[in-house]
């Protein structure tokens, strides 16, 4: 069992999910936790994180760190997203193996679950029918984390497990419109219309598909929740159990920037998968609650957008 002293490397602790995890334990009384840049230590690099995984012999990894990316950058970055992916996390899991760390947790994405998977979609899916295209560099690797996490635990008795979010909001995000997830590209574009009095704003697909969005600090208190419990299950699915299309997305940014705005959907750029929503049953059978809601989420989201932009 962890306790208040107990040493947990974050990686990728500059990152939205990361930065989140990392103010969620300190609010929890953790003492001890181990962060460092990526500029002294690439975690690309084997020889290195196994030597500071060694050094610092952490009792928990919570492996934050990914290449991640909107549907732009995943469907035309696919050899960097399978690469970079996969070798950041197996220099993390298999060197937390090597230095003795018997508490894991990694972090996937709901994109793992098949294109025309049954909805909500539940953990026994998994690997029972094709990838969404535009995604499925980025959901192998994924795929391959949870295994190999779930092989670890089996073979060595060791406590690694892994957490499923859907789409994520909040403060720290990305709102590069090339690398972007669609919410916070949606905030940028309405904004940045308002800011310069534009008459539309282009939306990418038909506004059809739907998606199910978490505000990041709710998974955050999902990861603090679940780390010191014995899950049986290899990975859990953490997320809402809602899900809203695009189109209801932009007409509800539209209202909070207070602007009106006619939408053009370009549909000559990819829906990706018309529907992903996470089913929450198991989580919840845990004790754990999702607690904020969508319009207080954004307000926290835009106060720190203001900020940065």
């Amino acid at each position: 069992m962890l306790n208040k002293k107990s040493k947990i490397f974050v990686a990728g602790h500059k990152g939205m999910v990361g930065s989140s995890i990392c103010r969620e334990l300190k609010k929890s009384g953790y003492k001890k936790i181990i962060t460092i840049e990526k500029k002294k230590l690439n975690l690309l690099n084997q020889e290195k994180v196994f030597k500071f995984l060694k050094k610092i012999k952490p009792n928990l990894t919570i492996v934050a760190a990914a290449k991640v990316g909107g549907i732009l950058a995943n469907s035309k970055q696919k050899h960097q997203f399978i690469y970079e992916n996969l070798q950041i996390q197996n220099n993390l899991i298999h060197g937390s193996y090597l230095a003795k760390t018997k508490n894991l947790i990694f972090l996937g994405s709901s994109c793992i679950y098949p294109k025309n998977c049954k909805q909500p979609m539940k953990e026994d899916l998994i690997l029972s029918g094709k990838l969404e295209e535009t995604n499925d560099a980025y959901a192998l690797a994924k795929l391959a984390g949870i295994k190999m996490c779930e092989s670890y635990s089996t073979n060595y008795k060791l406590n690694y497990k892994s957490f499923m979010p859907p789409n994520m909001y909040g403060p720290g995000d990305n709102y590069d419109l090339l690398t972007s997830h669609f919410f916070s590209a949606l905030i940028k574009k309405i904004y940045q219309a308002k800011k310069y009095n534009k008459k539309y704003i282009k939306v990418w697909g038909s506004g059809k598909p739907k998606r199910e969005l978490l505000f990041v600090d709710d998974f955050a208190k999902a990861i603090v929740f679940f780390m010191n419990l014995k899950i049986k299950e290899p990975f859990l699915n953490i997320g809402t159990g809602k899900e809203h299309s695009i189109d209801w997305y932009v007409k509800f940014l539209l209202k909070k920037f207070n602007v009106k705005l006619n939408i053009k959907y370009d549909k000559t750029k990819p829906d990706g998968v018309k529907s992903k929503m996470l089913d929450v049953t198991k989580a919840k059978k845990y004790g754990w609650k999702q607690k904020e809601n969508l319009d207080n989420g954004l307000y926290l989201t835009l106060q720190d957008f203001y900020k940065n932009n």
